[in-house]
């Protein structure tokens, strides 16, 4: 009984590191979204906060704040896709939680 006991223990601690790096990855990358073929920019961090958002003056125009609207969720959009693409998964993939004793 120690020794299964003893070897969950290891794989929660291995598995905990494994999260706790991905984390740390997570929170130190960026991603940018466009649309609008460049017109609009949008840099997120791991932390899907807005970093930076870049408009282009050639689509700035008063007669058409709903394209500009449509050009700033667009990109946005495209930086959350882009985030999900890059997550990270585990090496190996998740362990079988039931080894674990779950």
């Amino acid at each position: 009984m120690g020794t299964g006991f003893s070897k969950r223990k290891k794989q929660a601690k291995l598995l905990q590191q494994q999260l706790s790096s991905m984390q740390s990855q997570l929170k130190e990358s960026e991603v940018v979204g466009t649309a609008g073929n460049g017109l609009v920019t949008i840099t997120l961090t791991g932390e899907h906060v807005m970093k930076e958002i870049k408009i282009k003056p050639d689509c700035v125009d008063a007669e058409d704040i709903e394209g500009l609207q449509d050009l700033i969720k667009a990109a946005y959009e495209d930086a959350l896709a882009k985030m999900q693409q890059q997550s990270p998964t585990l090496p190996g993939g998740f362990p079988d939680l039931k080894s674990l004793g779950f």
